[in-house]
């Protein structure tokens, strides 16, 4: 049998922002975003995205899109790189790919009604038009449980959960195949949370797209996801299945941040933390592993030599020198 290609294959992908100072304005510096990552998600798949803020999650989010232009690297969708593709001949693909930003109310026109702000799409693409869109429209309203007569309100008339599935029925009005979601549910209470992840696990049932899914929070992550990656100062240090992931990590960092979960419990063991200090700046990253300056395993390789991607299980990669996971119950 044929192994079915990945709907998104990301390969090496790179983003760098010059730093400019000076009364001409001249680079100064460079700031490594997203400095080599690579990762496949397949049909139906969810594949979380965690980290530290500020280690890249986003910008790769938004370079997948091509909301920011990637410095290098290639990003296929269905087999077609996107990566280089002019915004004239990436326009079919658009339907393709939405996203569900992570403030709602921000993403979302204040002098636009919630059905004219849904059916826009629809108008741009030039699917439907006249009772057809608003047809449409009301039918995606119901998809993500709101009322047809909710369609004439603006967005300050709803709640912060009703907004945000203002911004997912907007995300589905194309039909996609693949939806980013950039801590979609971080801004909403936890009860409002909990409602949102489920209307998108629901969602995909019944309609078979992906998602990657971007969070701080990792009970978040494991209930949504199939797999998971781990990001660390613009790469990604550790990847797999999330009930393999959770059960065996074997990156120092993913360690420490299964560490760093609260627990509800006052009377159970906590575990002890792994790191210390803030993640290095990214327009200087440390040679070598970048994560050897907070590690306690680090010796004199991770200084010099970086890590890549390497099998340490079945659909388990790690970018780490201590492959084979020493240090774990150590640290745990």
């Amino acid at each position: 049998m044929t192994e079915q290609r990945p709907l998104l294959e990301v390969t090496d992908l790179v983003k760098h922002y010059a730093v400019r100072g000076g009364v001409l304005r001249r680079q100064i510096g460079t700031v490594h975003a997203v400095d080599g990552v690579s990762f496949a998600l397949g049909t139906g798949e969810t594949l979380g995205l965690v980290g530290e803020s500020g280690c890249g999650k986003s910008t790769v989010a938004r370079t997948v899109l091509r909301l920011v232009e990637p410095t290098s690297g290639a990003i296929k969708l269905d087999g077609e790189d996107i990566a280089p593709l002019s915004k004239t001949a990436l326009r079919p693909y658009r339907r393709s790919m939405q996203i569900v930003f992570q403030d709602p109310f921000a993403s979302l026109n204040p002098r636009m009604t919630a059905g004219d702000i849904v059916g826009e799409p629809l108008t741009v693409h030039g699917l439907a038009t006249g009772a057809k869109k608003q047809e449409r429209v009301a039918e995606l309203f119901q998809q993500v449980g709101l009322r047809p007569d909710q369609m004439k309100n603006f967005p300050h008339q709803f709640s912060g959960g009703q907004r945000q599935r203002i911004c997912i029925a907007r995300a589905l009005s194309l039909g996609p195949r693949l939806i980013v979601c950039d801590e979609p549910v971080s801004a909403l209470d936890v009860s409002i949370q909990a409602q949102v992840i489920n209307l998108l696990i629901d969602l995909q049932r019944k309609q078979n797209f992906s998602y990657l899914f971007i969070a701080h929070d990792l009970a978040v992550v494991a209930h949504i996801s199939h797999r998971v990656a781990v990001m660390y100062l613009g790469r990604i240090v550790e990847i797999a299945d999330k009930r393999e992931l959770f059960a065996n990590p074997r990156h120092p960092y993913t360690q420490a941040l299964l560490a760093s979960v609260p627990i509800a419990d006052p009377k159970a063991k906590r575990l002890t933390p792994l790191i210390d200090g803030d993640v290095p700046s990214p327009i200087n990253p440390p040679s070598g592993c970048a994560f050897h300056t907070r590690c306690r395993y680090a010796m004199d390789r991770c200084k010099t030599e970086r890590p890549m991607l390497k099998e340490a299980g079945v659909g388990h990669q790690v970018a780490c020198w201590l492959n084979d996971g020493t240090g774990r119950s150590e640290g745990a």
